[in-house]
């Protein structure tokens, strides 16, 4: 079926096998056709171009690989049919690779592979070329005609090509060698190389020629096309220029002309870095050449007025007096001392070191406690304008980075439209939100965020629409956050986090006092003559009716009083200047929401009270536990996480294995079921500081003792009972406060973390530290309690044996 290659009389004399070593080739296909060069570098390619010339005949099989990106070849890598060649010429190059020139032979297809170990070797069939057919001198006609017009289309390839293709007779041949040079893919080129028949080889040959040429003419019409649309604009720019000079000559105003004039001026007020000037400048040389008509007219004129209303050399002078900001700072805010104390920090150092790059804070609390009015309070201390921009749920990077001006629409991205809503170079910067950032297929806003936040590469941000360098480095940036695991470790690494944590009874008290009973007065037309709120009534709003870390639900209440109180007052139904009881309060707002339930809970064995940490502060949490006939069962039930289950199954094992010492039945494991369950069921949970509390109450639950209801607790526990320290101590400590707690049991090694809990608190709670679970049960039930669980468990075991020694045996039956 196959031919011969008659450009080469050796291809007549190929035996009918051959066993031969094989080349694996990537990325084309070899046809047997002329002479030409190949690279060989992998070393099993080597040792068999190495073995092919080894031989007298220097035959050698080259095979296609299936899949390009296979390094080392196997036979089932290979197709099964490709070309005998000859080897012409072989040099050495550098880098261990070799330039061989080889002459294409025969088609040929593998029989056999056989094994060689350093190369491949493969038995394979040449084919004998069949005769020609009687319609294969028109088939040829044809494939000259398309092949003489592609050459014609295409001016990369040589007029030699065309003497070539006219001096083949041979209809396999002709058909190969144009195969060789079309631009289609291995793969297509593989097929054609399989197909045998000559006829049909022509036939698909010609079939891709006549694709070619509808391809490479459309490709023509496009250039003359565009060609055109180029001499078009050059004769209007050659008439446009003309009539500039005779507008000169005639003394004429030209309003381009003066615009132009206006921008250039604007330009140089602007004091821009000397090449953001230069590109405006070369803008504006581009868009005077520009018809005013044109789309990119208005796209250049847009872009050049952002450049010119940007505050590049416009810097606001700082309040460097720090008696003054801690002044405003207290004015504003009551307590947050570590926040004022790192603000006042920079002010004092800015006053030393003008040059003094701004810092990168971010503060993390729960909401309500006054973080975004903070960074407000800091730029009205430091004498500086500010800029807040919302980030939470923002997913696109072009938001911050702004679009690219190819785009249709494009603007500035979020921190360029900031500096030059704030018009200087150095406003207080507000990310608010910046945990609630999100991503998806339009890219990272947190990675974008990533240079705005280095003070090592923040003096050249550049916004993709500006695509010049905007310095950055004298911004004040504040961020805020809930939670700060929600941001990403290498925008989180580049900020100081500044933990502000919930208020306390008495900072609410004092907070609702000097700020939200006042401008919830003014908000509904209320003076402090009108309505009257005392002490007992503000400690009830904030005790029973609101339960939080910070005073947003606070200044919602209050909010609710007032307006109760004005329309008594506008209906006539009481008098200016009454006073709103604790009674009163209980008729506007309806039963109370909230109450210290402590006691209640813990009032029988088996429930225990935990503290947890959440995004909106600290919280309470019980651990009850309960138990029923079965077989040693664990049920776990209140949407808890794996973590915490596994502390579920750390405590039991840490019981049964204590259970003598603890003074529990060691029996009661394999006949009781336990279940386990965190109340709050639709609220997920999860962590290990409740570890200390499953323990104490599973014990309380095996042992009948009480736990203490004024004692909290938290800590996370080991199987050889070791408490470990947790996180979130002010927080927690704070709701116990809030609970009505008043003994916190706490990890020895959370000691340290007492410091940042304010002193009134610390005062009215008794914390003690501990390192041992057998302390926490000693503090949480007594330790009266488990020697009198251990007296029972001895009694038992004594009243058992004393049963079993009174029984009589039974008797043998014959």
């Amino acid at each position: 079926m196959s031919f011969e290659n008659p450009t080469d009389p050796a291809s007549a004399n190929l035996p009918s096998v051959l066993e031969i070593p094989v080349l694996a080739i990537r990325n084309t296909v070899i046809f047997p056709v002329l002479a030409f060069p190949i690279n060989v570098g992998r070393s099993k390619s080597i040792k068999a171009v190495e073995e092919a010339l080894a031989t007298e005949e220097k035959y050698l099989g080259i095979f296609a690989q299936r899949d390009p990106k296979t390094e080392d070849p196997e036979p089932s890598d290979l197709y099964q049919v490709g070309t005998v060649v000859k080897i012409l010429k072989m040099v050495k190059v550098p880098g261990n690779k070799l330039n061989v020139i080889i002459q294409g032979l025969s088609r040929a297809r593998i029989r056999q592979w056989k094994d060689d170990g350093g190369h491949l070797v493969a038995e394979i069939e040449p084919y004998k070329p069949e005769p020609a057919s009687r319609d294969a001198e028109e088939l040829m006609d044809t494939l000259r005609e398309l092949a003489q017009k592609i050459i014609d289309l295409s001016p990369q390839i040589p007029a030699e090509a065309s003497f070539l293709v006219r001096s083949i007779d041979e209809p396999g041949v002709l058909a190969d060698i144009v195969a060789s040079n079309l631009s289609i893919p291995p793969d297509e080129k593989q097929d054609l190389l399989e197909t045998f028949p000559t006829h049909e080889r022509m036939q698909k040959v010609i079939a891709l020629l006549n694709k070619e040429i509808q391809v490479l003419e459309l490709s023509n019409k496009i250039q003359t096309e565009v060609k055109g649309e180029m001499d078009k604009a050059q004769r209007e720019y050659f008439l446009r220029e003309q009539l500039k000079a005779i507008q000169k000559e005639l003394g004429e105003v030209d309003e381009r002309q003066e615009e132009f004039e206006e921008l250039k001026r604007s330009i140089k007020r602007a004091r821009m870095p000397k090449d953001v000037e230069e590109a405006a400048f070369k803008e504006l040389k581009r868009m005077s050449r520009m018809s005013p008509g044109a789309a990119e007219y208005t796209v250049s004129r847009t872009y050049i007025d952002w450049l010119c209303e940007l505050p590049w050399s416009i810097t606001s002078k700082d309040r460097l007096d720090v008696n003054e900001a801690e002044r405003i700072l207290d004015e504003d805010h009551y307590g947050l001392e570590k926040v004022k104390q790192r603000i006042l920090e920079f002010l004092a150092v800015r006053k030393l070191k003008q040059d003094m790059k701004g810092p990168i804070l971010c503060l993390v609390g729960p909401p309500g406690v006054g973080k975004t009015s903070l960074a407000k309070s800091v730029a009205r201390a430091l004498g500086r304008k500010m800029v807040r921009i919302a980030l939470g749920g923002v997913r696109d990077e072009a938001e911050i980075r702004g679009h690219r001006r190819t785009y249709i629409g494009s603007m500035p991205g979020k921190i360029i439209k900031g500096m030059k809503k704030a018009g200087s170079n150095n406003p207080v910067f507000v990310l608010d939100e910046i945990d609630k950032l999100g991503a998806d297929y339009r890219g990272d806003p947190s990675s974008a965020l990533l240079e705005v936040l280095d003070p090592e590469q923040n003096d050249s941000f550049t916004d993709h629409y500006l695509d010049v360098s905007f310095d950055l480095s004298k911004v004040l940036f504040v961020a805020t956050a809930n939670v700060p695991d929600t941001i990403p470790g290498p925008l989180r690494d580049r900020m100081e986090i500044i933990r502000i944590a919930g208020y306390t009874h008495q900072e609410k008290t004092q907070i609702a006092r000097r700020y939200l009973w006042k401008e919830c007065l003014d908000d509904h037309g209320l003076t402090d003559d009108m309505v009257t709120l005392p002490d007992a009534t503000l400690d009830k709003v904030i005790e029973s009716y609101t339960q939080e870390a910070g005073v947003r639900g606070l200044k919602r209440e209050l909010a609710a009083v007032c307006r109760w109180c004005a329309r008594e007052i506008a209906a006539g139904k009481r008098e200016p200047g009454f006073e709103v009881s604790p009674e009163l309060l209980e008729e506007m707002r309806g039963p109370i929401h909230y109450w210290k339930e402590v006691a209640e809970r813990t009032a029988v064995p088996g429930v225990a009270t935990g503290l947890a940490w959440t995004a909106t502060g600290g919280e309470i949490l019980f651990i009850e536990a309960t138990k029923m006939k079965g077989k040693g069962g664990m049920t776990l039930t209140g949407s808890l996480g794996d973590v915490m289950k596994e502390s579920v199954s750390v405590a039991r094992s840490y019981i049964r294995s204590m259970a003598d010492e603890l003074g529990i039945d060691d029996k009661d494991f394999e006949s009781l079921d336990l279940h386990v369950h965190v109340p709050s069921g639709a609220i997920p949970k999860d962590g290990p500081s409740a570890g200390v509390t499953m323990i104490t109450a599973i014990t309380s639950l095996l042992t009948g003792a009480k736990v203490d209801p004024t004692v909290a607790m938290t800590g996370e526990i080991t199987l050889r009972g070791a408490v470990l320290p947790i996180g979130g101590v002010k927080e927690k400590v704070l709701a116990a406060h809030r609970a009505g707690i008043k003994t916190v049991l706490l990890p020895d090694k959370n000691r340290k973390d007492l410091v940042e809990v304010p002193d009134e608190i610390k005062n009215e709670l008794s914390f003690h530290f501990v390192s041992r679970l057998e302390e926490v049960l000693d503090v949480a039930l007594g330790s009266d309690a488990i020697a009198s669980a251990r007296s029972r468990l001895a009694l038992k075991r004594q009243q058992e044996a004393a049963a079993k020694e009174a029984t009589p045996a039974p008797s043998p039956q014959a």
